[in-house]
């Protein structure tokens, strides 16, 4: 393993860290010499095997389940990383859902859980991750996984896109109130990202095709390039940087004009 890692000693949560671009986060950050906590929420098999691959690997993991909608389950999620690992630098809100309806036929109760997982969690982490980096006075890096739909209409999906939206502002304010502590906040907006989530689109030839079309780059994104992106704004190369969504969509944006 290389000297120069970018993470090395660094320690890092990733809510919802047991697959798909939560996974590819925890590979690369591993990799890149960071101790990293993977929260769960359900089955636990596959964050077990996710450390075990990346202890296979030389890194060093931990599996624990937090509903990160719950206050009590994410201090809990913090209390027994630093308690493992010494500390916590690193906050990845990976953690989100989406469920479809069209607007006229959305029940209340999708709206309040959509909102209760893609934006209330990723509040209470951010302040509970917050709380304890400035107890620790080295700073900190907090990253939301939020995504393109932040700028982006998508029809039968406004508790999702309100939400994503909603972390956009979420995220430019409290860097502001953050960065006297030397903790710096940033987004990262995926675009059409392959994960196990889009089994069923890949199996419709027509559904795929007119996705791709959409994307001047013709192809979804992987896992780990948003984990690559995500290493970035948690290195000390990105120190410099706070109050920003990065976009990783293959040009996605720039061709529906929304930018």
């Amino acid at each position: 393993m290389s000297s120069a890692r970018l993470l090395e000693n660094k320690v890092a949560i990733v809510t919802g860290g047991d697959t798909g671009i939560g996974k590819g986060i925890c590979g690369c950050m591993a990799r890149e010499g960071a101790a990293v906590t993977i929260d769960y929420h359900g089955d636990r098999q596959p964050a077990d095997d996710l450390v075990k691959q990346l202890e296979q690997d030389g890194g060093k993991a931990l599996a624990v389940s937090a509903d990160v909608t719950k206050p009590e389950e994410v201090e809990n999620l913090i209390e027994q990383t630093v308690q493992t690992f010494g500390r916590l630098d690193i906050l990845v809100n990976n953690a989100g859902m989406e469920i479809k309806h069209p607007f006229l036929e959305m029940p209340l109760d999708v709206w309040y859980k959509v909102i209760d997982v893609d934006l209330t969690g990723p509040w209470i982490c951010a302040q509970k991750a917050a709380q304890q980096m400035v107890k620790q006075g080295a700073g900190g890096r907090i990253i939301n996984i939020s995504s393109v739909h932040e700028d982006l209409p998508m029809p039968t999906n406004a508790p999702y896109c309100a939400a994503k939206g909603g972390l956009r502002m979420l995220m430019r304010t409290i860097c502001v109130e953050l960065a006297p502590h030397k903790i710096t906040v940033n987004n990262i907006g995926p675009g059409a990202i392959d994960t196990p989530m889009d089994a069923p689109l890949k199996q419709n030839p027509q559904l795929m095709n007119h996705l791709l079309a959409e994307i001047p780059l013709g192809r979804m994104g992987r896992p780990d390039e948003i984990g690559e992106l995500a290493v970035y704004l948690a290195s000390d190369a990105a120190s410099y940087v706070t109050g920003s969504t990065f976009f990783i969509d293959g040009g996605m944006l720039r061709q529906s004009g929304s930018l």
